[in-house]
């Protein structure tokens, strides 16, 4: 019998919210109940709050990445130009996605761990129908100021849709739509909620709702929107998620900014016991969400996972041109500051180790 307990330090899939557990463990629901639809309009009237918009918030069976093509596939037409920052795994992400729907996407390629600047919208030339931006990019660890960039853009290019990819940072930082110039944004339940992968989040503003120019099948917004305003969906959902959101958020959100405080507090912790053994941070800015590490010189990655793994630890490496570079850990799911303490003792030991 092992000495350690198990620990998910991913940056998704996470460490699962009691109330998602309990709600997880309860008998499978028909999505075509009272009960279920009072789950429904639970979750979406949290997330909602969560993201502190006048819109609507719309519930997809899938992932994050559904949700961003979704919002893509239904605020854009094929040929309409759309500025894409990359500077990471999602960002690039949000750029293959334009692309596979037709759209004209202008790319601005940065050095991986960097993030945008107000002046790069500055240089750009028009027109534009929107842009794609990405909140916390998990793969780096770097956070962009997507306020600055999404008031900037509109100041420069006031038609335009402006898209945020808040994956990892919804209920990890603050986020907000129409205050921060934000029409519409993408999340997951395997992230800042707490719960299991299988629902993407769609949050689209007031002006998003006026601009949808539905598309597909399956991803159609509006089919979406007029079935969940009847606590419903399009299509059979992963109900019993559903229930284990709205659980999550009724725990989460009455102390948001105490929550936001410890995340954010958990992170810095656990860069500064990197650094205290040589190690150098990836991102430019610094994510609550995620802590980005390059390797120590002349280890491997298998090494350093290996490292964490005998110690109970699950982590995860990096993606694309930094695969084999970094390594990454995460305090997303459910935890609190002792666990931090205890992860950021357990990294300098499974580093340590390695000689």
């Amino acid at each position: 019998m092992s000495v350690y307990r198990n620990r998910l330090l991913t940056p998704g899939p996470v460490e699962l919210h009691p109330k998602a557990l309990e709600a997880l463990s309860r008998p499978q629901l028909h999505h075509r109940t009272d009960e279920a639809r009072a789950f429904f309009q639970a979750a979406r009237e949290g997330l909602k709050q969560a993201w502190n918009t006048e819109g609507e918030v719309l519930l997809l069976t899938g992932s994050g990445t559904l949700a961003m093509e979704a919002l893509v596939l239904n605020l854009f037409a094929p040929g309409e130009r759309v500025w894409v920052p990359v500077h990471g795994k999602f960002s690039e992400r949000w750029a293959e996605i334009a692309e596979s729907l037709g759209l004209e996407v202008v790319r601005k390629d940065l050095e991986w761990g960097r993030v945008v600047k107000p002046e790069m919208v500055e240089e750009l030339s028009g027109p534009f129908h929107g842009a794609l931006l990405t909140h916390s990019e998990s793969s780096t660890g770097a956070q962009n100021d997507v306020r600055t960039l999404a008031q900037t853009f509109k100041s420069r290019f006031p038609n335009a849709l402006v898209v945020a990819d808040m994956v990892t940072s919804l209920l990890i930082s603050p986020v907000a739509l129409e205050a921060w110039g934000i029409d519409a944004a993408a999340s997951g339940s395997q992230k800042g909620t707490m719960c299991p992968p299988g629902l993407g989040y769609a949050a689209l503003s007031p002006r998003a709702l006026e601009r949808l120019k539905p598309r597909g099948y399956y991803m159609n917004l509006a089919k979406e929107r007029k079935a969940q305003a009847e606590g419903e969906s399009a299509w059979t959902p992963a109900i019993n998620l559903v229930a284990a959101v709205a659980g999550v958020l009724g725990q989460v959100l009455p102390g948001l900014e105490e929550h936001l405080r410890l995340k954010a507090r958990q992170t810095e912790l656990l860069y500064r016991a990197g650094e205290s053994v040589g190690l150098k941070p990836v991102p430019e800015v610094k994510s609550p969400a995620t802590t980005c590490f390059y390797l120590p010189e002349g280890f491997r990655y298998a090494q350093v996972k290996e490292a964490f793994a005998r110690r109970g630890a699950t982590i995860i490496g990096g993606q694309g041109i930094l695969k084999g570079k970094i390594f990454r850990i995460s305090l997303m799911g459910y935890s609190d500051i002792y666990d931090a303490y205890a992860v950021a003792e357990l990294m300098k030991d499974a580093l340590q180790s390695l000689g």
